[in-house]
C-alpha cells in the first residue's frame, strides 16, 4: 500500500483484492484471509480493512457467511430490464448453459388473493408449476408460476421438461408474450428455497413478481426468488 498516496488506503486495498480476483489468484468461492490476516499482510488498521471489505461486499465481489468467513462471489449475471426476455435465451447470450428443473406440477383451484392478481375468479383452475432455474449447473432462481388452465388445457409436466415454457405457449397454443410487468423487492431466502438454491437461509435475495400478457390477456403470474449474489439488474433511463 502506498501510504503517501492521495488514494485512501481502503480503496487501495479494494483495488488489490479486485485485481487478485480478476487474475484468479482468488477464485470463485475461495475463502479470503481474515481481517486480522489482511491487517498483518498489508500493515493496515482493522478499521481500514473492514471498510474495504464492506465496500467489496456492497459491490458484489465478496460475500460473508456468518461464523465461516468471507468468500469470493461468483460472477453475477447482468439482466437488462428494458425489454422482454427469456431466461433460457439470456443465459445463452452470456455463454452459459441454461437448465430448468420442474420440481412440481399441479392443477389447483386458486384462492381470492391469486384470483385478484390474475383477473380470474376464486376457484378457477390453474396450473401451479414450481421450477428451479440453473446456469452451468448453478442454481439461480426458484420460481412458482400460475398458468390459467383454460388457456393451456393440455399442458403437462412432461412437456415442460422437454422445452421452455414460452416455446410451448407459442408453438402449441399460438400464445405469445407481448408484454410483461415485473415488480422487484428485497427478500431473504426461506428454508423451503435454501436447499434448492444451495444457499443459506436468510441470505439476501431478490423477489420478482412477473405478470406476462398476450396483448391484454394475462397468461402467466410468476413469483421468483433470485439469489442476490448471482444477478445484477440494469435499467437504462432516458
Amino acid at each position: 500500500m502506498e501510504k503517501s498516496s492521495k488514494v485512501p488506503l481502503y480503496l487501495q486495498l479494494m483495488d488489490e483484492i479486485i485485481q487478485k480476483i480478476e487474475q484468479e489468484t482468488y477464485e470463485e468461492h475461495d475463502k479470503l484471509p481474515s481481517e486480522r490476516e489482511l491487517c498483518d499482510m498489508y500493515k493496515l488498521s482493522r478499521i481500514t480493512v473492514r471498510q474495504a471489505l464492506q465496500e467489496l461486499e456492497r459491490e458484489g465481489y465478496i460475500y460473508k457467511l456468518h461464523g465461516k468467513g468471507t468468500f469470493v462471489s461468483a460472477s453475477s449475471i447482468e439482466q437488462n430490464l428494458v425489454k422482454l426476455y427469456s431466461f433460457t435465451e439470456e443465459m445463452k447470450k452470456v455463454g452459459k448453459t441454461p437448465m430448468t428443473k420442474v420440481l412440481s406440477f399441479k392443477e389447483i383451484a386458486i384462492d381470492t388473493r391469486i384470483a385478484n392478481k390474475m383477473g380470474l375468479e376464486p376457484l378457477d383452475e390453474v396450473f401451479e408449476v414450481i421450477r428451479l432455474r440453473l446456469a452451468d449447473e448453478q442454481p439461480l432462481m426458484y420460481e412458482i408460476s400460475y398458468l390459467p388452465k383454460k388457456l393451456f388445457p393440455h399442458l403437462t409436466k412432461a412437456k415442460l421438461m422437454e422445452k421452455p415454457m414460452y416455446d410451448i405457449f407459442s408453438h402449441d397454443y399460438q400464445v405469445h408474450v407481448t408484454r410483461a410487468i415485473e415488480r422487484f423487492s428485497a427478500t431473504q431466502i426461506r428454508e423451503t428455497e435454501a436447499g434448492y438454491l444451495n444457499a443459506p437461509t436468510q441470505q439476501p435475495a431478490m423477489l420478482i413478481k412477473r405478470f406476462a400478457y398476450h396483448h391484454e390477456q394475462l397468461i402467466e403470474y410468476t413469483i421468483s426468488v433470485a439469489r442476490g449474489d448471482k444477478f445484477d439488474y440494469t435499467v437504462e433511463l432516458t
